[in-house]
């Protein structure tokens, strides 16, 4: 039986919709705005924009946030990776201690993350700063890249491998040509989750990083304080980036998808 929408349903969906997505507008409407009031619409101006581009410090922030965030995805998704297929091989008591111990850094808090990661860097005396920023995100994405792997792993033929070094395959040669196309899918997902956990973290970033490194999540903090309408214009780049990654992982499947079906119907139809 077909369930029709109510207008109640409609109107608490619209609710929805517009406390997700009214505050995102209204940062991206008063980036715009002529003056500095954050009320009040006085006229449309990029001058914010440029005045963002020309600060040092937010550049400096946001190359700080994308390098970190780059080099933590791309080390967090191959060690995760790499373990995900290694738990995948192992004794089941020693999968299931090895996932509960990964599911602790994504059940404690933040607050209690970042403290052991400061306490660990001071005991050893390291000097905080970049380098301990990163080692801190790359800690905390690993857990999710493992996360959304091991489901992929599950679905696999557990002989899929042993067929590939049967025919000739080098154990290097069966994970990166038959393993990994298989897993992708998760691959991405892990990645894409450890990217946007590495450049919204405020809290880890903060205990861990040293004097003179921002992200963007300490710059913002820092400068929220007092009106400065250049955040606006930054938090607005980064709501068009997001859109415009979202389009293009969205659309490039449904285009491939019909390139295939066309391929598939010119093969199965070749007369037309």
């Amino acid at each position: 039986m077909e369930h029709k929408t109510t207008l109640r349903e409609r109107i608490f969906v619209a609710v929805i919709m517009a406390y997700f997505y009214l505050p995102i507008l209204y940062v991206v409407l008063f980036s715009f705005n002529e003056s500095k009031s954050l009320t009040k619409f006085t006229g449309f101006s990029m001058q914010w924009y440029r005045r963002m581009f020309a600060d040092r410090m937010i550049m400096e922030a946001i190359g700080y946030t994308v390098l970190c965030a780059v080099i933590a995805t791309i080390v967090s998704t191959v060690v995760g990776t790499i373990t995900a297929i290694g738990l995948s091989k192992s004794s089941r008591f020693l999968r299931e201690s090895i996932n509960q111990i990964n599911n602790l850094p994504m059940l404690n808090p933040d607050i209690v993350t970042a403290i052991g990661f400061m306490l660990f860097f001071t005991s050893l005396r390291i000097q905080t700063g970049f380098l301990t920023m990163v080692l801190a995100h790359i800690a905390f994405c690993i857990p999710y890249v493992i996360l959304s792997v091991m489901p992929k792993l599950r679905t696999l033929d557990p002989n899929i491998a042993e067929a590939a070094l049967d025919l000739g395959c080098t154990p290097l040669q069966a994970l990166w040509k038959v393993i990994i196309p298989q897993i992708r899918g998760g691959i991405v997902s892990g990645a894409l989750v450890a990217f946007t956990m590495s450049f919204d973290d405020f809290v880890i970033s903060l205990f861990t990083t040293g004097p003179g490194v921002s992200n963007i999540s300490i710059y913002v903090y820092g400068a929220v304080k007092r009106v400065n309408p250049t955040i606006n214009a930054l938090s607005a780049i980064i709501v068009y980036v997001i859109t415009i990654v979202l389009i293009v992982i969205n659309v490039v499947p449904m285009i491939r998808e019909r390139k295939e079906k066309k391929n598939e119907k010119d093969f199965e139809n070749p007369l037309g």
